[in-house]
């Protein structure tokens, strides 16, 4: 008996979710814009990034703006962490295809996405909702898309890994009809790509058997980052700084700059009435800043007031620079961004580390 009435209270609470999910209107979130080429990541708990906040869109929006993108993420949700420096998304915990497809239309309206960037279907399995009629609905939300946007991309990527045997074995399913869904939708002339990001991780990238670890969610921003890359102008041309190219602080006008050329590990870079000298020229590869063949780095357990330095490249996150919309750099591991200290002026004034702020003494511009 108790068994009996536990499994009911299990399948009651099942089916609230469910029609939670079909009926409640969706909050209003607090947009962000930089006025950049908009993109919506759009799907379900794992778009929304449940166990790491931010899911996968942590270490896409950090690739893109290291490497210059100027990419405005939309969607009527808002959630993640400080670094990631553009909050929207339209990723549902808990839902269907049928779910996302009864709302797309109002939501593309009201954002009017470049790119779209869809990730669906594990609930269905999950729920055991038609599952042999998933990829038919997944055609036709697809079709939807096109209809209310006909000018955006849309890449569409096979469901990560499940850990249940039965589960996975349907998202397998799932996953063989997507190649000539797309198939189909490019030949009818839509611009829809198809993303494979079962392929990218396994069962020990899932933290619960479901939702991806944070190493998990970074593969799969890698995999977006990709597929985006490979089709010209879905999210745009790298803007900012140029390869080789110097950075002038908009508070004094003078530029970042190594100073003496001195490549010692731990050497503190300055500001200094620019040159064009090979010690002022700072190279953008990926996320990292490199001078005179040393990286720009902050330190280990850096806090604010920490120095910024140069040191050898290592690839590691404190070597990782977002270039934010407002002109800011900040670093990838400590959150803090390039600071001349004391909003000092002066040629030989020290760049530190500090609360990003937004204030002319951390705003830099490629020259």
């Amino acid at each position: 008996m108790r068994m009996r009435k536990s499994r009911f209270l299990a399948a009651a609470l099942a089916l609230g979710l469910s029609l939670i999910g079909l009926a409640a209107p969706t909050a209003a979130a607090a947009a962000e814009s930089n006025g950049g080429v908009r993109v919506m990541p759009l799907g379900d708990s794992i778009t929304e990034g449940t166990q790491v906040p931010g899911g996968y869109r942590t270490g896409l929006w950090q690739r893109l703006a290291g490497a210059g993108y100027r990419v405005d993420l939309v969607g009527s949700q808002f959630n993640g962490p400080a670094a990631l420096g553009d909050h929207d998304h339209e990723g549902h915990p808990g839902w269907r295809i049928d779910q996302i497809d009864a709302n797309i239309t109002r939501w593309l309206q009201t954002t009017t996405p470049r790119t779209v960037l869809l990730h669906i279907g594990t609930n269905d399995i999950l729920q055991n909702y038609n599952v042999s009629s998933a990829p038919g609905r997944l055609s036709t939300l697809i079709d939807r898309i096109a209809a209310a946007a006909p000018a955006a991309d849309v890449f569409v990527a096979t469901i990560i890994p499940l850990a249940s045997p039965s589960q996975e074995s349907a998202a397998r399913t799932f996953n063989a009809a997507l190649p000539g869904i797309v198939q189909g939708k490019v030949a009818a002339g839509k611009r829809v790509h198809l993303v494979d990001m079962h392929a990218a991780l396994t069962t020990a990238d899932l933290i619960d058997g479901i939702h991806p670890t944070a190493g998990g969610y970074d593969k799969m921003a890698a995999v977006w980052y990709a597929a985006l890359r490979s089709v010209p102008g879905t999210i745009g041309e790298p803007t900012g700084t140029p390869t080789g190219g110097a950075l002038a602080g908009a508070g004094s006008g003078r530029c970042l700059d190594v100073p003496g050329s001195n490549t010692a590990n731990g050497t503190q870079p300055v500001i200094w009435d620019c040159n064009g000298a090979a010690n002022q020229r700072w190279t953008a590869s990926g996320q990292t800043l490199q001078a005179l063949g040393k990286c720009l780095d902050s330190p280990t357990g850096a806090t604010a007031g920490s120095k910024v330095q140069i040191w050898d490249c290592s690839g590691a996150a404190n070597q990782r620079w977002n270039r934010n919309a407002n002109g800011t750099i900040s670093n990838v591991a400590s959150g803090l961004c390039l600071d001349v200290s004391a909003n000092a002026t002066a040629a030989g004034s020290r760049v530190q580390l500090w609360t990003c702020t937004g204030a002319a003494n951390q705003v830099w511009t490629g020259r």
